[in-house]
């Protein structure tokens, strides 16, 4: 299911969502601009150096960064940690860790980065479908706030889960998983037109948002439970933890940010 447009009528242009668009495509293009490539994504270096990893967060002072490692295969990039539990003494003693971003830093950093074309893609899509109705609703610096906070929470959410994992996390996810939470409870029978494939066959449908959106929510916490118990960790590098934690606080907070409507003065009685 691939949604396209809703059908809620807009009050005026939603400029921060076109801002926050462009800029993440804006810093895509910077992340690549070194190495990396348009459909593949930044290189591992630059994801380690500006995403959030838990372990930093958790530990302060403990800074990560890629170091070559030899293998069997040739020289390969690692992540290490100062003073990490998982590493071995011959990973440890790789010595300081480069000049980079502070840890608070990355934290924002972060929400900007996106890990390939794929991923920025579908984030901004999302944000590009149900973030103008949100903002409408708030107005822009309300909105503004919601998406920066939504995404600070959900990072939150997947460092409780992982807080001694070094791989970086990225993405725009958790704030737009906030966005789509709130989405859900305010405008629960709006209407997502929606591309549907089947096997071979596509059509196009509107589906109610509440089932689109809830449908995604179960989506993520099935995948989230999924690499819990997995032996080998699961999740394939996705923080759905982030979307779990992004999603929920645009559910119970969302009404919090919605712009006052000043009360109309009542109607003069006829003379």
């Amino acid at each position: 299911m691939f949604p396209l447009k809703d059908n809620i009528p807009l009050a005026r242009f939603p400029l921060v969502t076109v801002w926050l668009v462009a800029i993440n495509a804006i810093v895509y293009l910077l992340e690549i601009r070194h190495g990396g490539s348009f459909f593949g994504g930044p290189t591992a270096g630059v994801a380690v150096r500006y995403g959030a990893i838990p372990y930093e967060l958790t530990h302060a002072g403990a800074h990560c960064w890629l170091a070559p490692v030899r293998t069997l295969e040739g020289i390969a990039g690692t992540v290490v940690c100062q003073r990490h539990p998982g590493e071995s003494p011959a990973l440890g003693a790789l010595g300081s860790a480069p000049a980079q971003p502070a840890t608070w830093e990355t934290v924002f950093t972060s929400m900007f980065l996106h890990g390939s074309f794929l991923h920025i893609f579908g984030n901004m899509l999302f944000l590009a479908i149900f973030g103008p109705t949100v903002e409408d609703s708030m107005g822009r610096a309300r909105f503004l706030a919601f998406y920066l906070l939504g995404g600070l929470v959900a990072l939150g959410a997947q460092v409780l889960v992982s807080p001694n994992a070094t791989a970086p996390t990225l993405g725009a996810s958790g704030a737009i998983a906030a966005v789509l939470g709130g989405y859900v409870l305010l405008y629960p029978r709006g209407r997502i037109l929606s591309l549907v494939f089947i096997v071979f066959f596509v059509t196009i449908v509107e589906v109610p948002a509440v089932f689109l959106l809830g449908f995604w929510l179960l989506e993520q916490l099935y995948f989230g439970a999924a690499g819990l118990t997995s032996p080998i960790g699961g999740g394939e590098g996705v923080a759905y933890f982030a979307h779990i934690g992004g999603f929920l606080f645009g559910l119970l907070l969302v009404r919090l940010f919605i712009r006052r409507r000043r009360p109309r003065p009542p109607a003069l009685p006829a003379t």
